[in-house]
């Protein structure tokens, strides 16, 4: 059986993706880094919620809840549920080590949808107290 090597996705396609699916968003390329910033809802009922996404090739991209910062956190909680860092709103969208995603994977395909889900997962943590999310904690 004889394996397709795949192509690594431009930075420059996964900009132009990021902004087709969202004009209103920013995007930005430098020194091999993609900076995305734009508004991500959830649900109709949900807050629209500033996302900031970090990629630098050869890294797994980096997800950031810009505002409102800080988020909420459900009654008795003192971090937030399936993030890196509380402070910075560093949330944990996928296991890297299952390899999920990779260079030649889209951002705007893969990671946005990923995101979103967060949010919504983070939206019943805050009604409820419990993270229905899954994921490895």
């Amino acid at each position: 059986m004889v394996k397709i090597r795949q192509q690594k996705t431009p930075l420059t396609v996964q900009a132009y993706k990021l902004k087709n699916y969202f004009p209103e968003s920013k995007c930005y390329i430098r020194n091999n880094e993609l900076v995305w910033k734009g508004y991500l809802q959830p649900s109709e009922l949900g807050l629209k919620y500033l996302i900031k996404i970090v990629y630098r090739r050869g890294k797994h991209p980096d997800v950031y809840v810009m505002n409102p910062k800080p988020l909420v956190l459900a009654e008795g909680k003192t971090e937030l549920e399936h993030v890196y860092n509380t402070e910075k709103q560093h949330i944990c969208i996928y296991y890297k080590r299952a390899n999920e995603w990779d260079e030649t994977k889209s951002i705007a395909d893969i990671i946005i949808p990923w995101v979103s889900e967060w949010l919504l997962h983070y939206e019943y943590w805050v009604a409820t107290g419990a993270w229905h999310g899954g994921g490895i904690h």
